[in-house]
């Protein structure tokens, strides 16, 4: 456990300052426990290693942002946020309760954390920021087009972590002027 909350800390305050981030924009974070043991993904799930990374996370990113956390395959990749975030995006809401078994430990650990947690389906890809720690495939829920976050900080424990964010898409042609 030495380190993990460090680690973590490190990884979404530099995720958070490579991204720059607007008010209100939608963060995923999809998390294997196991894999920040050193396991196989969902086969060491752990409630202590999910309090760590999630206070780390909470402290990195503050409170004006959108969070969705993916829950793991057992509940089909779902995801959990707050009932009002899932009602101002439109987002369909589901029957479930992740847990430990189903859902994963840190999943489980963003609904308990909640006020109004709410389970959806998806998010319609339409997270601005990703970050994916352990393999577990956020970027089905990430709005096109995906940057990739070259990370100083790209380990909590044993597992890689991959970062992106969303820019707006190019179109138009050879005359077309564009923000900076």
């Amino acid at each position: 456990m030495t380190g993990i909350y460090e680690q973590a800390k490190s990884v979404f305050s530099e995720v958070m300052e490579k991204s720059r981030p607007e008010i209100g924009d939608l963060l995923v974070i999809g998390c294997s426990t196991s894999t920040v043991l050193g396991d196989k993904p969902g086969t060491n799930s752990s409630e202590e290693v999910a309090e760590e990374l999630y206070r780390a996370a909470c402290e990195a990113i503050g409170d004006k942002y959108d969070i969705a956390v993916q829950c793991c395959e057992h509940l089909n990749r779902a995801l959990v946020l707050e009932k009002e975030v899932a009602l101002k995006h439109g987002f369909t809401i589901v029957n479930a309760v992740p847990h430990r078994k189903a859902g994963g430990a840190f999943a489980t650990k963003h609904y308990h954390s909640l006020k109004d947690p709410v389970v959806v389906e998806d998010i319609a890809s339409s997270a601005v920021i990703g970050v994916d720690i352990g393999g577990v495939m956020v970027g089905m829920h990430m709005r096109p087009v995906v940057v990739p976050i070259k990370l100083e900080n790209n380990r909590i424990g044993e597992a890689v972590v991959i970062a992106g964010y969303s820019r707006l898409k190019y179109i138009g042609g050879e005359r077309t002027k564009y923000l900076e």
